[in-house]
């Protein structure tokens, strides 16, 4: 499912039109993307849990070359699924 589908199907469930669902979903996002940029934890009970991890610079090795080359330090996003979320898959 991509973004237009999840409009779509957002706008059928809540009996909205589309253009309405797509700035729900668009404020859904950004206020996730905020929460984890300011290093929040987003905790959607029975959904699932967004969270960031930090990961520290390594070195590599190209592989083509073999030459050594740093891996800058990174922020990544973690999710976890949640009770609910994993009851309705299995």
């Amino acid at each position: 499912m991509n973004k237009v589908e999840l409009v779509a199907a957002v706008a059928d469930q809540a009996d909205l039109p589309k253009a309405r669902a797509a700035e729900i979903v668009d404020a859904v996002f950004a206020t996730i993307s905020d929460a984890l940029k300011a290093n929040q934890e987003v905790r959607l009970v029975g959904f699932g849990t967004f969270s960031t991890s930090s990961r520290a610079e390594t070195t590599g090795r190209n592989p083509r070359t073999g030459e050594a080359i740093t891996i800058p330090a990174a922020i990544s996003v973690r999710f976890k699924a949640g009770k609910g979320l994993r009851d309705h898959l299995n």
